[in-house]
């Protein structure tokens, strides 16, 4: 069998781009830029602040905890979420040092 295009790649190209996917959506950065300014919230809360169905939410604040840019915990009937600040950290400095490998030079070409 053949190798998948993922395998054409490194662990972390493959991880850098997974979490550069996850951030592609406007929706998924609203919400993270929510949880910033709130440091905690209810799902509810999050319908009244972005106008999105709670459906679509949900879909959204599914995949921002499947790569851990969340933690979520059950408060009786509702869900609360917040920042996952050692992910958070590592999100950070992944894009940094991609970043940071390139050195400013005048001239590109």
């Amino acid at each position: 069998m053949g190798i998948t295009k993922a395998e054409l790649f490194s662990e972390r190209q493959n991880e850098l781009a997974s979490l550069a996917k996850a951030l592609g959506h406007p929706a998924r950065i609203a919400i993270l830029e929510y949880l910033v300014r709130a440091n905690q919230c209810i799902n509810g809360d999050l319908v009244e602040e972005l106008g999105l169905a709670q459906a679509t939410i949900s879909q959204h604040l599914k995949e921002l905890k499947t790569l851990g840019f969340i933690s979520g915990t059950v408060e009786g009937t509702s869900m609360s979420y917040c920042i996952n600040a050692a992910k958070w950290k590592e999100v950070q400095a992944q894009f940094s040092t991609f970043f940071d490998a390139w050195k400013n030079m005048d001239d590109c070409c």
